[in-house]
């Protein structure tokens, strides 16, 4: 038995290899379609952290940001994106809002966050879509979760695992949202850690996934407050992401969300 501690170990970082390897093969070929995408903003266009005059949701974006400890640039990026920063926007698959979020995920993080019951609304839609973000980034890192933002965790959970691919939208998605997510080098843009948010294996979204089988042979990612996106980055897909340094700072006890 404890020879076999190794084999584990290499096996698991095999397998991280060819999602590493696929995963960057994909982009490669998505960046010319995702070029072609309606309402796609070039890099320079996302603003940096601070709210200007100019953007009607700047308050709710940065309110988001600080309580669920992610950049203000991903919320935009995001938003614009997924509904062209259109409150009412509605999906033909039934998500809704300016973070396009599908019913039944908008219930799941209603409940647990404590929001309204109108998905529509821009300071609750918001504040969801940065909530579900972090988590998918707390799970996947990036660019995985993007990847499972737009197509849904079990849908990249099967990419990631080989037992299917990833439709063309999302490997556009993912290549459209890299550049305004990771390039903004300017803003220099933290991840922190936050009090209050659901364990991402304890929440409904994703409990259905699991089983023991799976978690042997995936174990969740553990993040400290030292770890960086960059780290992340360059882990998952070296070929296109830049490095970026230090972007992951803890909060401090008067910074964590009320």
């Amino acid at each position: 038995m404890p020879r076999a501690l190794p084999l584990m170990i290499k096996s698991d970082r095999l397998n991280r290899a060819c999602t590493r390897a696929r995963f960057t093969l994909l982009l490669l070929v998505g960046l010319a379609p995702a070029c072609t995408l309606s309402g796609v903003l070039p890099a320079k266009a996302v603003p940096i952290e601070r709210p200007t005059d100019g953007e009607p949701y700047a308050v709710h974006v940065t309110e988001a940001a600080r309580r669920f400890g992610i950049p203000a640039a991903w919320i935009r990026a995001v938003m614009q994106i997924e509904s062209h920063a259109r409150r009412d926007a509605v999906s033909l698959k039934g998500a809704t809002g300016l973070m396009q979020i599908m019913p039944d995920t908008w219930s799941e993080l209603r409940a647990r966050y404590a929001l309204s019951g109108d998905p529509f609304d821009p300071h609750d839609n918001i504040l969801a879509g940065a909530a579900y973000l972090r988590e998918l980034y707390e799970r996947y890192r990036s660019p995985g979760f993007l990847a499972a933002y737009n197509a849904g965790p079990r849908r990249y959970e099967d990419y990631r695992d080989g037992r299917r691919s990833l439709p063309p939208e999302t490997v556009a998605y993912v290549a459209a949202l890299l550049p305004l997510i990771e390039g903004n080098d300017s803003a220099r843009p933290a991840i922190r850690s936050v009090s209050g948010l659901s364990p991402w294996t304890k929440a409904p979204l994703f409990v259905e996934q699991l089983d023991s089988a799976h978690t042997a042979n995936h174990p969740a990612p553990v993040q400290t407050a030292t770890d960086t996106i960059a780290v992340a980055v360059t882990r998952d897909l070296s070929a296109i992401a830049p490095r970026s340094d230090g972007l992951f700072v803890a909060l401090s006890s008067t910074e964590h969300a009320q």
